[in-house]
């Protein structure tokens, strides 16, 4: 019985995120338009986080500091609110809405009025 209801749950939970994967790719569709990036890369796994840290104005290659436990929560934060200025948002919207809810923030941002414009920081 405990094997049957493990399955049962992994298959469940596995589905579950396969679906946040997929939402989160499609909100990240069209902010990755909005700053000149084709939308299908939001799909890739990896190719995706190397986007986002492009689009904070970031080096491609900075995205390996997400690999690093403890600096890659703090870069994500980074990550969040240079993304967010770069869409002309502020703090409160980067590190509630990017950071801690990224799919609400990137749907806010892909099909809200917001407009990508890189700060130059």
């Amino acid at each position: 019985m405990d094997d049957a209801l493990a399955m049962i749950f992994s298959g469940t939970s596995s589905v579950i995120m396969i679906a946040i994967y997929v939402v989160f790719a499609i909100a990240a569709w069209k902010m990755f338009s909005k700053a000149g990036y084709a939308g299908i890369l939001a799909f890739i796994p990896i190719v995706n986080v190397i986007i986002l840290v492009k689009i904070a104005g970031y080096s491609g290659w900075m995205s390996l500091l997400y690999l690093i436990p403890i600096a890659g929560w703090i870069f994500a934060i980074f990550v969040a609110l240079r993304i967010g200025a770069n869409y002309g948002k502020g703090a409160g919207f980067s590190v509630f809405l990017l950071w801690l809810l990224p799919p609400i923030g990137y749907f806010i941002l892909g099909l809200g009025d917001s407009r990508y414009a890189p700060v130059r920081h």
